[in-house]
């Protein structure tokens, strides 16, 4: 998953099949996996293993198609083949695999002429050689593909690969805020994350940044070392992954990257928030306004505010008329006289009658399936 050109079900298997180890053989398999040339696929992995005997034409085509266990997947490799045993140009011999793929009689007759008329008077092959050997370049000449096309397309699945396998966390990172206005793509990343032992942290709006981004913080329990299994014991729970992922806020359903702005940024002048009500107090009810505010605590985001999802979900419009009437004394520049009196006993009610039970936990799990996509809680199927 993630990695260029060889993310779909059927290339992974054929690379696992194929048992890669080289940007050479992705080029190959990045040649061969298109229709037409996609049949040649099972011939070419018993070859690589040695499970079929590797015949050449002509023992002049081995240095062409070595590489390739003597299949010719490229187009630059028919021309090779043109050059070398019948003396043609360069130009020449891209013309004559044009004409190859055309598939026009007229054209194919008179460069057979040609190519049998060279390949004699070059290299003394027979005619009857040599009209077998413009057989089977004609036949491969149908499907070859570009090699320097393939090759740039292999050096950047490598160079991918790389990233993902030495630098997991971070690759997923990109790959999730990539693919986050996706819920589906998405999902798909995150279950990855999960195959690779990655934990990914829920959103939060004390450590969350408007993107997913390495978090060095874990959910993880300490757990003492375990006992050492043999080398070829194998573990049916990935080994966990130094570091995590910390779940994008604009990527919450119904939050928007300007809301997620309004928020850093009142965290970042003011330190974390305390409780719903200092949240409510500090943002702009502008930007982050009661839709994103009953996102934010369904999904889980408010959870570091100590309090439940329920309770700050029911105090939610006693909080934002506060935080509402606060701001406008601000901006009036004044401090009401309910304010001097009674904010401390007030606040504490607020506080006191928000203290809820928490929402059942499929509730709970609903809401997070529905504007995150994943389950951060558990799973509607765990006991």
């Amino acid at each position: 998953v993630g990695i260029f050109q060889l993310e779909s079900g059927g290339m992974r298997d054929l690379c696992r099949k194929f048992q890669i180890s080289s940007v050479e053989h992705i080029t190959a398999l990045v040649a061969l996996y298109r229709p037409g040339p996609m049949d040649l696929i099972p011939d070419f992995i018993k070859r690589r293993h040695g499970e079929v005997e590797i015949v050449y034409e002509h023992p002049l085509l081995e240095s062409i198609s070595k590489e390739t266990y003597g299949v010719l997947i490229y187009q630059e490799q028919v021309m090779q083949a043109a050059q070398i045993l019948a003396g043609y140009s360069l130009g020449s011999a891209d013309l004559l695999r044009r004409a190859m793929g055309k598939k026009k009689p007229e054209e194919m007759a008179k460069y057979r002429t040609s190519f049998v008329k060279g390949a004699k008077e070059r290299n003394s092959i027979p005619e009857s050689k040599a009209n077998q050997i413009f057989d089977v370049l004609e036949k491969f000449a149908g499907y070859g593909f570009n090699k320097s096309h393939a090759a740039a397309y292999a050096v950047v699945a490598y160079q991918t690969a790389y990233l993902k396998g030495n630098y997991p966390v971070e690759f997923l990172s990109a790959m999730m805020t990539n693919d986050m206005g996706t819920q589906e793509k998405l999902k798909i990343v995150l279950d990855e994350a999960k195959a690779l032992g990655v934990e990914v942290l829920p959103p939060d709006v004390n450590d969350g940044q408007a993107f997913f981004y390495p978090s060095s913080r874990t959910n993880r329990r300490e757990e003492a070392p375990a006992s050492p299994q043999p080398a070829d014991a194998k573990s049916e729970t990935p080994a966990p992954v130094a570091g995590a992922i910390r779940f994008g806020l604009a990527a919450i359903k119904g939050v928007g990257e300007i809301a997620v702005q309004g928020i850093i940024e009142a965290r970042d002048k003011g330190g974390k928030f305390t409780s719903l009500t200092d949240f409510c107090e500090r943002v702009d009810s502008r930007t982050v306004n009661r839709k994103t505010l009953e996102a934010l605590i369904k999904c889980g985001a408010c959870d570091s505010l100590n309090e439940t999802r329920a309770s700050m979900f029911a105090a939610l419009d006693r909080v934002m008329a506060r935080a509402a009437s606060a701001a406008a004394d601000r901006v009036r520049g004044q401090v009401s006289l309910f304010g001097m009196m009674e904010e401390p006993a007030a606040a504490a009610k607020v506080e006191k009658a928000a203290q809820l039970p928490e929402w059942p936990q499929h509730e709970l799990l609903a809401h997070e399936k529905e504007l995150l996509g994943f389950y951060v809680t558990g799973h509607p199927l765990t006991p």
